[in-house]
């Protein structure tokens, strides 16, 4: 679809449709997947350990990955336009990475009666410290470079895990197995309290992301055209980070680090629906469950019943989609010329 053409109700109602369709059944797919085939009869009739398997084990484990996934795309596709910088992602900038040495910091040495509260507050304050520090270190003669930008961001990354190889180094022998777990990025079994929790926080970074809608559409355009607009660019930006360092931080205390769901959602939702960021955000987030709940349903189901980390399904989907697009964008910038 042209992502030119005129976002009209109907185009809008119809790209929407379709998303939801799509999270819809990768949805029913990842509940009816797994080691262990379940009979929908029993589940129905509330008997039985495939009642028990779909209630407790397979539904909080689709609602987590969609949540994720969820947040983590429109995160994405809200910082590329606030950002102008198509390959801008949570993990790429340098956000996740932020949030996850906060993370493991509090994993590794705050007690266990503080760790369900601690872990989500710490991990979001990583975030937006990550995000406002990329963003300063980004900005050349005042104005923000997108190259330096991409550079900035894995620089910082790589130091987030150096010193998290570090501080899983120093930390009790008890602890290090789960922080490596949980650095490759997993979906889990979580309780419903926890779900409902994250579901809030999530509720509200992506309400946040969607309400810059038309600001972002007009972000494009260059801070001084859209200031004469009536738009300000910094507001907007601002509300952006502290919205995605929101989603990063949650998904990140509760699955890990889970890569390119950022990248590849948003540019996959813009081939096909355009870039209307109206129509765009919303279909990110249909997209990003869809994305992240079939990848989870792939690591439970490719080599059953042992199980792989979902962040290793999604890197190799989203690392050559990533190389992909720097060449594409390298190679417009120098046909643009210096």
């Amino acid at each position: 679809m042209n992502s030119a053409a005129r976002l009209t109700a109907s185009r809008r109602r119809w790209g929407l449709a379709f998303c939801a369709a799509l999270a819809l059944a990768c949805a029913l797919l990842a509940l009816l997947v797994g080691s262990v085939e379940i009979d929908l009869g029993a589940v129905m009739a509330g008997v039985g350990p495939d009642d028990t398997i779909f209630w407790k084990l397979r539904l909080p484990r689709v609602a987590l990955a969609a949540m994720v996934g969820a947040g983590l795309a429109a995160s994405g596709a809200a910082l590329q336009p606030a950002l102008r910088n198509p390959l801008a992602s949570p993990d790429i900038i340098g956000v996740s990475g932020g949030a996850a040495l906060a993370a493991v910091l509090a994993l590794a040495w705050m007690p266990a009666w503080a760790s369900t509260a601690g872990v989500p507050l710490l991990a979001f304050v990583g975030a937006g410290a990550a995000a406002a520090f990329v963003y300063r270190a980004s900005l050349v003669n005042g104005r923000l470079d997108p190259y330096t930008q991409i550079l900035v961001g894995v620089v910082f990354n790589t130091f987030c895990a150096s010193l998290i190889l570090l501080v899983n180094a120093l930390a009790d022998a008890s602890r290090t197995r789960s922080i490596v777990f949980w650095m490759m990025g997993g979906v889990s079994v979580q309780p419903w309290p926890a779900l409902a929790l994250a579901g809030s926080l999530f509720a509200v970074g992506i309400v946040m992301l969607m309400g810059q809608a038309r600001s972002l559409n007009l972000s494009g355009l260059g801070d001084d055209t859209a200031a004469s607009l009536g738009f300000d660019a910094s507001r907007c930006r601002a509300t952006v980070f502290a919205a995605s360092a929101l989603v990063v931080g949650a998904s990140v205390a509760l699955t890990g680090v889970i890569t390119f769901v950022g990248l590849v959602v948003p540019h996959l939702m813009r081939r096909l629906l355009g870039s209307d960021n109206r129509l765009l955000l919303p279909a990110s987030v249909l997209g990003g469950a869809a994305f992240l709940v079939a990848s989870d349903t792939i690591a439970r189901w490719a080599l059953a019943p042992v199980e792989l980390p979902v962040g290793a399904i999604t890197a190799m989907t989203g690392g050559p989609f990533f190389l992909y697009l720097l060449r594409r964008h390298g190679r417009v910038r120098a046909e643009d010329g210096p």
